[in-house]
């Protein structure tokens, strides 16, 4: 959690408390970096941390907590990583809630008063009712804004909080005003407008906008959450001669750490005894489990199948594999610009402008109006503040946003935020995973082919699926289902040699099945024509399994990843677009340059690591590229998390659908073009909903400030400004809705 920079200067990653929006984000890196002592600071909004170098001898954490209190923001200061994590989410859980409560709370409050205000103005004491109405909405449901709105301008500062605040205030004190003291307008020939209606609705739609970007931002955490939680929390080790169990975190390098059948692995290191198969798509993203035998490695994570071992320990804690793809998830998983970062630069200089033109026009009005001067000047100035509310540009990319979404669901693409969105139309590069992306990410039986002249081949094959299915061995599962039809014989004997094969008494008949090796050593005699075949079948990257009965060899059964139905034709399309595709994959170079070659991509990397996956983008990236990443394992994840856009598939492991900002949910790589079109449209839906958002403003400001005024007499009435308002939202909403429509 903290290194040494200089010998006076520390570097600290905290979680940061109280941040809801992108534009938060810039209100707390900036205040900090314009603190003494402080030479930088980087937020990351997604996981809610800051990384700041400070010199404590100049200032220390609690003056940096200060710092941010009185703005409304806070730093976690845990010495415990884990624990300042636990709390963190804790209060990211009750943020939300909050938030969806509030956000409950003014939709309830609002809808009525939007009704009266609209439809039943008429009626008798209808402003004291929408009065009534109004006012929990902003005072207890909306109360953020107000205060939030406060301390930016205590430090000279403002953002869309104020702008809310401004607006929905001022019309409700204005129209507050009107409801009590009518007699004032009356008594000067004009009629006492309220809008009531517009303060309750902004008030909704802005907190309907920030629940949505918080839900969507709400399960950022899962995917560092689940890799922490592959570490097993309790381990055996061998000390001094005695078999103890102590925590994870006690491992030092040099124990010996035993491992039993279905056990996780701790941390990494070297096996000293035994044999064994475990799980490593982690670090490999290959279905099939790597053998462990003296002197293999293994890795933090990975998860222990068959057999049992001891292993010395050679890295442990943050030295691990996995502990580096936790960090390198965290920080390639940083605050990058959405679409609503652009909204709230805008509202801080919109915001400034506003009030400006509000005071201008009533200091002009009053120096110029004549004897209705006052009166004048409160309805231009209040007209300008009343135009000029955010409620459109509140809407712009929320509702754009929830549209798109829906259309990417009626295309089985899950989209969880606005960034994936603003960023997919952009990719110029797509770097596939092999393993459960192109392929099925599965063994499955490609061909069972027997020795010439075999007689009674039913019967052979039955008792070959007998023995298997005694087996837990990957590929001895794919071959029990392989076309199983009846009931199974009875195995009489059965028995396993890790790592080489199987051998059993079926109808009292030897069957020895496994690798050429293993069958040459049970004195299996080989089968030439067999023997040939074996690599012709390599050669077309298949796994190739021996059988041996009694005393000679009678099968091969092949076994391969079969590729996607779709992956081709995904391929094809994607390069149509002008894209460049690349496939990395763990596995081997000649499995690795057929499959390839199956889907017609000419840019291949083999047996290449999580880390090497990373390096791959970052290094497209260098090249001025936009990429995006598509895996569906953990051994994507930080691959995924350095991409500009990440693309998870959805049969594949929670870190990777977690970590990506897409999924698509039905594993078929078709999507993905469809994906990208889906952003394009999305992006330009959000930029017209701006300039729709603003227009209005352009074009109704100096209206209500009375530009025409001395031409022809024309001043805008609150009334029709709010009119206007309500025009530019409900542009922006039809605008949206029109993404229902789209073909992909």
């Amino acid at each position: 959690m903290e290194t040494e920079i200089e010998h006076t200067t520390k570097k600290m990653t905290l979680p940061v408390t109280g941040m809801s929006c992108a534009g938060c984000a810039v209100s707390v890196e900036s205040m900090l970096k314009s603190t003494p002592g402080v030479s930088d600071a980087s937020v990351n909004y997604a996981n809610q941390s800051v990384q700041v170098n400070f010199d404590p001898q100049q200032v220390s954490l609690s003056d940096l907590d200060g710092v941010l209190q009185g703005i409304g923001y806070g730093l976690l200061l845990e010495a415990e990583e884990d624990d300042a994590q636990a709390k963190q989410q804790e209060l990211q859980e009750t943020h939300y809630r909050q938030i969806k409560r509030r956000t409950i709370g003014a939709g309830a409050l609002a809808t009525p008063v939007v009704v009266l205000g609209m439809f039943f103005m008429n009626l008798p004491y209808v402003n004291y009712l929408m009065l009534v109405l109004t006012l929990p909405v902003l005072v207890f449901f909306g109360k953020d804004f107000f205060v939030n709105a406060w301390k930016q301008a205590r430090h000279g500062k403002s953002n869309m909080d104020t702008l809310v605040a401004l607006s929905t205030g001022i019309a409700f004190l204005f129209s507050t005003f009107n409801t009590l003291y009518p007699e004032y307008w009356y008594t000067r020939g004009l009629e006492p407008h309220v809008y009531f209606e517009a303060a309750a609705i902004i008030i909704f739609f802005i907190l309907l906008g920030k629940l949505l970007e918080e839900r969507a931002k709400s399960n950022t955490s899962d995917a560092l959450r689940k890799l922490m939680d592959l570490q097993p929390k309790m381990v055996r080790v061998l000390r001094d001669g005695q078999e103890q169990e102590i925590s994870a975190k006690e491992v030092r390098i040099g124990d010996e750490v035993i491992i039993r059948s279905g056990e996780k692995i701790p941390v990494d290191g070297k096996v000293l005894s035994g044999n064994s198969f475990v799980d490593e798509s982690l670090m490999t993203g290959e279905p099939l489990p790597a053998e462990k035998k003296p002197g293999t490695e293994v890795f933090a994570g990975t998860l222990n199948q068959q057999g049992s071992f001891s292993f010395q320990a050679e890295k442990v804690g943050k030295q691990t594999v996995l502990a580096q793809i936790i960090k390198t998830v965290k920080e390639a998983q940083g605050s990058k610009a959405p679409v609503q970062r652009l909204v709230d630069k805008i509202a801080g200089i919109f915001v400034p402008v506003v009030l400006g033109v509000a005071v201008l026009t009533f200091v002009i009005w009053m120096l110029a109006g004549g004897e209705n001067a006052l009166t004048h000047a409160l309805l231009a100035s209040v007209s300008v503040l009343v135009i000029a509310c955010p409620c459109a540009l509140g809407l712009a990319t929320p509702t754009a946003i929830m549209v798109g979404v829906g259309k990417g669901a009626e295309n089985n693409i899950l989209i969880r935020d606005a960034e994936s969105l603003e960023i997919a139309h952009k990719v110029e590069a797509v770097v596939l995973d092999k393993t459960g992306t192109l392929t099925e990410g599965r063994p499955r039986v490609s061909g069972w082919h027997w020795a010439d002249g075999l007689a009674h081949t039913e019967r052979h094959a039955a008792a070959i699926r007998a023995i298997e299915a005694r087996s837990e061995h990957p590929l001895a599962q794919a071959i029990a289902a392989f076309e199983a039809e009846g009931t199974l014989p009875k195995v009489e004997s059965f028995q396993s040699v890790t790592g080489n094969g199987v051998e059993g008494l079926v109808h009292g008949e030897r069957y020895v099945i496994g690798t050429p090796a293993f069958l040459e050593s049970q004195r299996v005699q080989a089968d030439t024509s067999l023997t040939k075949l074996e690599g012709t079948l390599r050669e077309q990257a298949q796994t190739v399994i021996g059988v041996g009965w009694k005393e000679r060899q009678i099968a091969l059964i092949a076994l391969a990843d079969q590729l996607k139905t779709t992956s081709a034709e995904a391929v094809q399309k994607l390069q149509k677009q002008g894209i460049d595709v690349y496939m990395l994959t763990g596995d081997n170079a000649q499995t690795a340059a057929q499959v390839a070659h199956q889907v017609g991509i000419t840019h291949f990397v083999a047996e290449v690591k999580p880390q090497d996956k990373m390096d791959f983008v970052k290094k497209l990236q260098a090249e001025g590229k936009t990429v995006a990443m598509v895996g569906d394992g953990i051994n994507d994840s930080q691959a995924l998390a350095q991409a500009n856009l990440s693309v998870a598939m959805g049969r594949g492991s929670d870190v990777a659908m977690d970590v990506a900002k897409m999924t698509l949910i039905t594993s078929d790589l078709l999507a993905l073009p469809k994906a990208l079109r889906l952003s394009g449209r999305t992006v330009t839906t959000i930029r017209q909903n701006l300039f729709w958002a603003f227009i209005y403003n352009l074009i109704g400001i100096p209206l209500a400030a009375g530009v025409l005024y001395p031409v022809n007499s024309f001043l805008l009435n609150p009334m029709i400004a709010g009119a206007a308002m309500a025009l530019s939202s409900v542009s922006v909403v039809m605008n949206s809705l029109r993404l229902r429509g789209l073909r992909l």
